[in-house]
């Protein structure tokens, strides 16, 4: 086996990117993150890791991390923990703080594994996700009193308030900041959407676009507007408006312990393709 890493994600995604296109709405994650960082001019500080494992040029394991957030394991092979050793002691030797892991279940429990015996750390499970995908037409659903526009720069200060709250109530251990410059950056790039009844009801954001996909994220209803279909709108219609505007499927992530949003998706027309889990380690903790 041999492990390679690269200065950057033009270089990784040249010996990659083919492989993580065969299953393009499943590897949506680690494509969309490695091409907007390819496509940024910006630096980007820590520098991310950047690895992978082939054997006999057949790539084995893919994996990129942007500090401080998790490592993004890709492996289309049988999860080997001797293969993930490799990857765990060359995070070791690097001296790379790595605060957990994410990627399909199966990959990541043999991950985590590996993790464990190199380091001997504990590692503890996270949340347990769901990616939706292939939504290629939008079912027609009862749709309640709005519309859906564009957010702009007045809902700046409104909608920097829903995503820390969003940040909090979903994912509360993942790492924020700048909460109010990036809302800015991407109403400013058209990429987050309102469900406007009498003012902003809810919210929704597209993301990670890949060669022929994009994804939908962000989702959130302040909880004073929830049960009125207003989140299910929302999602309904930018979904329809990304699919109109050339991208040929959507993809989204779903809490497994919301039963309220993944009937919401399956409902709109997405529908499952596999399981992600993400484990924290004991550093983090």
């Amino acid at each position: 086996m041999d492990l390679t890493t690269y200065l950057g994600a033009d270089a990784f995604l040249q010996e990659t990117q083919g492989w993580l296109e065969e299953r393009e709405a499943e590897n949506n994650l680690i494509l969309g993150l490695c091409l907007k960082m390819a496509r940024s001019s910006e630096e980007i500080e820590p520098a991310p890791y950047f690895a992978t494992v082939k054997q006999n040029d057949d790539l084995l394991v893919a994996v990129i991390m942007a500090p401080p957030h998790k490592l993004i394991v890709y492996s289309d092979a049988d999860a080997r923990v001797e293969t993930f050793k490799l990857l765990a002691a060359d995070l070791l030797a690097k001296g790379l703080p790595v605060p957990g892991v994410i990627g399909r279940t199966a990959v990541v429990s043999a991950f985590t594994k590996a993790w464990e015996e190199v380091t001997g750390e504990v590692t503890i499970e996270g949340m347990r996700q769901r990616i939706y995908h292939r939504l290629t037409e939008v079912n027609q659903s009862q749709i309640p009193s709005g519309s859906v526009r564009a957010a702009t720069q007045d809902d700046l200060t409104l909608l920097a308030q829903w995503i820390l709250a969003f940040h909090h109530e979903a994912v509360p251990n993942d790492p924020l900041s700048d909460v109010q410059g990036a809302t800015r950056r991407r109403i400013a790039n058209k990429e987050i959407f309102v469900w406007e009844n009498a003012g902003p009801v809810s919210v929704a954001a597209r993301s990670r676009p890949t060669t022929n996909g994009v994804s939908v994220n962000l989702v959130y209803t302040p909880p004073e507007y929830r049960g009125r279909g207003y989140a299910t709108a929302c999602v309904a219609s930018l979904s329809r408006h990304l699919l109109d505007s050339g991208f040929s499927f959507c993809t989204l992530f779903a809490d497994l312990a919301n039963p309220t949003s993944n009937h919401v998706y399956k409902k709109i027309g997405y529908r499952p393709i596999c399981d992600f889990a993400e484990w924290r380690f004991a550093a983090t903790v």
